[in-house]
């Protein structure tokens, strides 16, 4: 069991926000499979992202890996409030939701929240059922780099969410975050997110509770004789996706994902604010065996999460990395 503020992760293995964690159905099977401690949606925006056969994945014939083109999801953040409503009225598993969501403005992304509070505050016991994820990070949108990359454009986000946290304290939000590569980045980010900090009653609180490391790493080519199979698009096309260029993910980023849960683990640990050793980090990229989840135990992450495996077994791929099978 990890607790993240209110929410209750138990077990401690989550899937990524991802596309196989789209629609109804694969909420519902991530939801009522045992080996999973919360579910995190595929990231929503305030009236869906539009998607076209140029967003697609593709899988690597010599490794669990993956290059995917996709943006966010097609559906609604008000589709993903109907569909947890529905499971929480059903009261079958007091497993927690996690909404990713993300905007093009501050100003959309305060519109979400303000919706997704009023869903929590709906039903009392919701309020430790759910919990909220900004992508900070997606690298597959044109005109729209990943603001984590460039902090003056994450801070008017953040100040969202720390006046969302301000209103109400039980509210658990994460950020997701892209691979980073160089020290300055891991302590810049720190220092950003602990200016947050705000001491009440003695007891230093931030709005962000824990990082999720790492979304996939952008700019990425892979040829399409280097999968599996050539369908009719990829026939066409020297490329694995269409655009050409894309995220990639799986046991491909392994390693560059152990190194981001281990130096933020590190750096979070040694901080001066007691707020960021709070901080609970989800290790995620290329958690494809039960070996790679002790291996991002031991970097130090808490809670464990994939998407690759997920799309290419479903959820059998928690009992895989639950040691079951």
């Amino acid at each position: 069991m990890v607790l993240i503020r209110s929410i209750d992760v138990s077990p401690s293995m989550v899937n990524c926000s991802c596309a196989w964690a789209s629609d109804y159905q694969q909420l519902s099977g991530l939801y009522h499979c045992p080996h999973t401690g919360a579910v995190i949606t595929r990231t929503a925006t305030l009236d869906g992202f539009e998607e076209d056969e140029s967003h697609t994945v593709a899988f690597m014939k010599d490794s669990l890996s993956s290059l995917n083109s996709y943006g966010y999801s097609p559906h609604p953040l008000y589709a993903y409030l109907g569909w947890i409503q529905e499971f929480l009225e059903k009261g079958l598993s007091p497993k927690p939701f996690i909404i990713s969501i993300t905007e093009s403005s501050a100003e959309r992304l305060s519109e979400m929240l303000v919706t997704i509070q009023q869903f929590r505050a709906s039903n009392s016991t919701w309020r430790s059922r759910i919990a909220v994820e900004f992508n900070s990070s997606c690298p597959n949108i044109k005109g729209h780099p990943p603001p984590s990359y460039h902090l003056p454009s994450l801070k008017p986000y953040l100040d969202v969410f720390a006046k969302a946290f301000q209103d109400d304290s039980t509210l658990t939000i994460g950020l997701k975050l892209p691979p980073y590569i160089i020290t300055t980045q891991f302590h810049d980010l720190i220092e950003c997110i602990s200016s947050y900090t705000r001491t009440d009653s003695g007891n230093p609180t931030n709005p962000i509770v824990y990082f999720t490391c790492i979304n996939t790493l952008g700019n990425s080519l892979v040829f399409a004789d280097q999968t599996p199979t050539l369908d009719a698009k990829t026939d066409m096309s020297p490329f694995a996706v269409p655009p050409g260029l894309g995220g990639l993910a799986g046991e491909a980023i392994h390693a560059l994902s152990l190194g981001n849960v281990y130096t933020f683990s590190r750096l979070l640990a040694e901080s001066d604010d007691p707020a960021m050793r709070e901080i609970v980090i989800i290790g995620a990229g290329g958690v494809t065996s039960p070996e790679a989840v002790r291996r991002m135990n031991r970097a130090g992450a808490k809670i464990v999460g994939c998407a690759t495996l997920l799309g290419k077994e479903g959820v059998r791929a928690f009992e895989i990395l639950s040691g079951n099978l």
